[in-house]
């Protein structure tokens, strides 16, 4: 690799590839120390092609899951089943690995600035914005962006586009889908809104058990299926169908009312 060779952001992946480095061994006892992660069907990682594969999940911190995922996809990749024991896995990480975050939380202080060097692909939200409900059109522009990053290698999604479990799905992210036909791969997470802060930068509580459930490909048909019918097979494949609400346990519900409370960031 040249010592100033740039992805299609710009990005210097020397610098990139550090970042990762110290970001990664700085924050892997999170998840393997303080907490940990129960990993399920982490092999999937391994059976993908290099480009145009984009992830969906449900959202439960603003920086936390990233961060896992980030660990756990490049533990999978160098031959770690199910688990992100040895932290050396990130000498070598995976750079055209990226994820969809809102544009003005990517640029609130210094240490989201790192975060969004390292890979994110930032958008302008439609439907909030500084904390309050909007309602504009989508930005051509961003639907590129993402576009670029799926040309380039991975992009994790959060097609809520919120923390808060059993909102709609964004039919944005089906748009994409239809538009760019991505091989998609979804993911469970829990655990994570119990362990951290809203943000995902403090640890709120030790000992909790966090899990990360990776799911084989959707079959989609590309051609044929509608938005709406994309929208819903993404409720079910991330467990976020209304269908799913009777297995919330009270606790959770509870914890959710507490988060519910906070000003959004």
């Amino acid at each position: 690799m040249g010592l100033f060779k740039r992805n299609p952001f710009g990005h210097i992946l020397f610098l990139k590839k550090w970042l990762i480095r110290i970001l990664g061994t700085l924050t892997h006892r999170r998840f393997r120390g303080f907490n940990e992660l129960k990993i399920e069907g982490s092999q999937v990682i391994k059976d993908l092609p290099d480009r145009n594969v984009l992830f969906i999940s449900n959202h439960q911190t603003y920086y936390a899951d990233v961060v896992a995922m980030f660990h756990v996809f490049n533990a999978s990749l160098s031959g770690r089943v199910d688990s992100i024991k040895n932290v050396g896995y990130l000498w070598n990480p995976k750079l055209n690995l990226y994820y969809v975050a809102a544009k003005e939380t990517m640029k609130s202080g210094l240490l989201p600035k790192i975060l969004a060097y390292v890979g994110s692909v930032s958008i302008e939200r439609t439907w909030r914005s500084e904390g309050k409900e909007i309602n504009r059109q989508v930005k051509m522009s961003d639907i590129s962006s993402i576009g670029k990053a799926l040309a380039d290698g991975w992009v994790i999604t959060f097609p809520q586009g919120t923390t808060t479990p059993f909102k709609p799905i964004r039919k944005g992210t089906a748009h994409i889908i239809k538009r760019y036909q991505p091989i998609v791969v979804p993911i469970v997470i829990d655990g994570f809104r119990r362990a951290f802060d809203k943000k995902g930068f403090r640890v709120k509580k030790k000992n909790i058990l966090q899990s990360m459930e990776i799911k084989a490909p959707l079959e989609i048909d590309y051609n044929n299926e509608s938005i709406d019918a994309i929208v819903e097979k993404i409720e079910y494949a991330i467990e976020q169908h209304p269908s799913f609400l009777k297995v919330i346990s009270k606790k959770d519900l509870q914890e959710q009312e507490e988060l519910n409370k906070q000003r959004e960031w």
